[in-house]
């Protein structure tokens, strides 16, 4: 079970997110209130360098190919996740034209699983998030997770990973993973006190994944 923590948006965030040893550290390019700039983020990464194999995820929201090639010259992201409803013909662009891993984000709605088939060429990994009328993602409320078997199903049937999102803190991930077993789980506010990552979260979270692994071990 991976773990990835996103919406860093200061060097506190930073700090913490690569102090937990979590496997993916995200920033968000897109308009939110955890939005980042691609300068602000190459100085926090030069002045927190990764440990073991953690990974750089760069977060879009329906992006051109200028805005994510102009992140690219600056900050060097490992993955990129498409968060907004990019169509699979803009989605093969960005595989034909940048060398990073890609994620796609699928919302919780009816039937979203079977979108997931149209992105198979293209995509590396499938998560699952909720979203509002107000935001595409980072609203820090859950969707119904007797979903999350259909979405397991569907991405495991085309070879992909499926991480959840959305509503997670340390409070509910024992449940979440005793009754789902995602491939990973991706928080920003369920480790946050006042919009900004709070260490004894992150340690609380820690604490509790490896207390589940350790049952399955």
């Amino acid at each position: 079970m991976q773990l990835k923590l996103c919406g860093n948006h200061s060097q506190h965030d930073t700090i913490c997110s690569v102090e937990s040893n979590a496997d993916y550290i995200g920033f968000v390019f897109a308009p939110s209130k955890r939005q980042t700039t691609p300068n602000d983020v190459r100085k926090w990464l030069n002045e927190t360098p990764l440990c073991n194999d953690q990974q750089v995820v760069g977060v879009f929201v329906n992006p051109s190919i200028e805005k994510i090639a102009e992140t690219l010259r600056s900050v060097p992201l490992d993955i990129i996740q498409l968060h907004g409803n990019e169509s699979s013909e803009f989605v093969a662009q960005i595989k034909n034209n940048f060398s990073c891993k890609l994620w796609k984000t699928i919302h919780h709605e009816q039937a979203a699983d079977q979108k997931m088939a149209s992105y198979k060429e293209y995509v590396d990994l499938f998560l699952i998030d909720n979203k509002s009328q107000f935001a595409w993602g980072g609203t820090g409320s859950s969707f119904d997770w007797t979903s999350i078997p259909n979405y397991m199903s569907a991405a495991h049937a085309l070879g992909k990973p499926c991480f959840i999102a959305g509503g997670i803190t340390p409070d509910n991930v024992a449940e979440l993973l005793s009754r789902y077993q995602p491939d990973g789980i991706d928080l920003a506010s369920g480790v946050e006190t006042n919009g900004q990552k709070d260490k004894r979260k992150i340690i609380q979270l820690r604490e509790r994944i490896e207390s589940h692994e350790q049952q399955f071990t």
